[in-house]
């Protein structure tokens, strides 16, 4: 773009920036002559999809910010009146992230603008309690604003319809067509008042909610150290295991209240390295039973268990599979749904208890819409216990349906670790990793890409590739995606771009048959080994 279109553009997005920090801002690298900032920031715009939007915050069409957002909930708006929805309900929740209230209000302002109904949640909330609200109160659509676990600078806004679950195409392409059409900020009606502040009511409701995931005076003696991790989980968590007659948290007090600088983690993801770090050392301190975390926004669970003399984060695939066993102990009928990226132990667990199992691709977008769903979890921390509720991951219900497991097993005398031997003595150890990839150019991520469609790997860690997969055209049971599949003698390897970040990520799962209980470390010695030769191959085969 020639430097005076680059102003003339930037000059035109100033005039109608309804914000004073982003237009002090832009109006700064304006005068500055910041070409480079200017043509980061107007080299297009943010683009919606099934995750709707993710962002750094700031000024311009790159950028999350109230002008982006505006335009998103009109495209939205329209959306939904060219469905018959006019004059329907569209209910809005926010995290406690920069600017999150700013875009609720703005969502809301929107939406009654254009003849819906709008009801914003009364403070920042859980994304659970707004994918419950929806269906709770019989709205046509919402909105979460969050960026999840995403770094301090980012926001997000993701749409759900009247289901209570996440938008999946066609919804995606014709939300982000009516958004192409807003031509500008002036031709978008926002009234400052008009729509509904939610009471606690609708939290209440959710509350009474969560007493339907746990069994009937199933033991309540699990001891815990919690962490929301700078985020909106504490009371919404401490009121649910309150209700249901656990003792009460310890909390990791560093990181107990909401904070949108989330000054104690690099990065506020349970996953990264150091963000359970102030958690261990609490739990040194005091001794649970369990540590449970939750991500900024709550949807997510992490668990952590003491093994040796010291604690270790279990797996997502772990956790998945601990409450799936569980779920079934306890009687549970219906769908096991995952992501075709989370381990295959599930299915072998769903098969066994004679109960219907099926991948789906990534994101509880996907998940959710099983048919039949009882359960469904993905590898990333993300669990549905309780799908008649909230239609999504929820990382309240599955902290309580995981500390009523480790109650269980404590009054047998044995922990969550155990039952992890027996899933494996039963069903094979199958051990799961992660080849993660953070980049700062996107186009070496499609170079990678690239690289495995062209020559793709026949052998990885000397295990022969029989049968390589393409899914951009997907399959018989799975709608497109980019990504591919490898399948191994004895192994699973899955490439894709994360839908989230800036990161190529490889799913990889060995499977190694377990003779007995004593034959567990020799089989997790391989499964290590494996992984590790696998990653090596891997990562040369992609140029990563």
């Amino acid at each position: 773009m020639q430097d005076d279109a680059l102003i003339a553009q930037a000059q035109a997005w100033l005039a109608e920036d309804p914000d004073p920090d982003t237009r002090e801002e832009l109006a700064r690298l304006i005068d500055a002559g910041d070409h480079a900032e200017l043509a980061d920031r107007f080299g297009g715009t943010l683009q919606f999809g099934t995750a709707g939007l993710r962002g750094e915050l700031g000024a311009g069409p790159m950028r999350m910010n109230r002008s982006v957002v505006i335009r998103a909930a009109a495209g939205l708006a329209a959306y939904l009146r060219k469905n018959g929805q006019d004059g329907g309900l569209v209910v809005i929740g926010y995290d406690a992230r920069h600017k999150s209230r700013d875009f609720a209000e703005d969502t809301a302002a929107v939406m009654t603008g254009a003849g819906l109904r709008a009801a914003v949640l009364s403070r920042p909330l859980p994304t659970p309690v707004l994918a419950f609200a929806i269906r709770h109160l019989g709205a046509v659509a919402g909105v979460e604003v969050t960026a999840s676990h995403n770094p301090p600078r980012d926001n997000g806004y993701k749409v759900y319809l009247g289901d209570g679950s996440q938008i999946v195409p066609p919804a995606d392409a014709e939300i982000a067509a009516e958004i192409e059409a807003v031509a500008s900020l002036a031709t978008v009606p926002r009234p400052a008042e008009g729509w509904e502040i939610l009471d606690e009511t609708v939290l209440d409701a959710y509350l009474a909610r969560t007493d339907a995931v746990l069994a009937k005076d199933s033991p309540r003696t699990a001891r815990t150290v919690y962490t929301a991790m700078h985020g909106v989980g504490k009371d919404v968590l401490l009121a649910a295991f309150a209700r249901a007659g656990f003792p009460e948290p310890v909390l990791v007090a560093e990181q107990a209240e909401p904070d949108p600088e989330f000054p104690t983690v690099a990065f506020p993801n349970p996953e990264e390295p150091g963000a359970m770090d102030l958690a261990f050392a609490q739990a040194r301190a005091t001794g649970p039973d369990l540590v449970i975390a939750n991500d900024p926004d709550a949807d997510r669970c992490a668990a952590a268990v003491k093994d040796g003399t010291d604690w270790r984060m279990l797996r997502g695939d772990e956790v998945g599979a601990l409450l799936a066993a569980h779920l079934v102990r306890r009687g549970a009928r219906g769908t096991f749904a995952e992501s075709i990226v989370s381990s295959s132990l599930l299915g072998r667990i769903a098969r066994k208890a004679g109960l219907r199992h099926t991948e789906t691709l990534t994101g509880f977008k996907w998940i959710a819409r099983a048919e039949g769903l009882r359960y469904g979890y993905e590898e990333a921390l993300g669990y549905c216990v309780d799908p008649d509720g909230v239609r999504d991951k929820d990382g309240i219900t599955a902290a309580l349906v995981l500390t009523e497991l480790a109650s269980v097993l404590k009054e047998e005398g044995r922990t969550l670790l155990d039952l992890l031997d027996d899933l494996a003595v039963e069903h094979g150890l199958h051990a799961t990793d992660q080849l993660s990839v953070r980049v700062q150019d996107l186009g070496l991520i499609a170079d990678a890409m690239r690289r495995l469609r062209g020559q793709p790997p026949t052998e990885l860690a000397g295990l022969r590739v029989t049968r390589a997969e393409d899914l951009t055209e997907g399959t018989e049971t799975l709608p497109p995606t980019d990504g591919l599949r490898y399948t191994l003698d004895g192994a699973r390897v899955i490439v894709r771009p994360s839908g989230t970040e800036p990161k190529l990520k490889c799913y990889l799962e060995v499977v190694i048959p377990v003779a007995s209980k004593t034959d567990l470390p020799r089989a997790r010695g391989a499964a290590a080994e494996l992984l590790t030769r696998i990653k090596r191959d891997l990562s040369e085969a992609a140029g990563i």
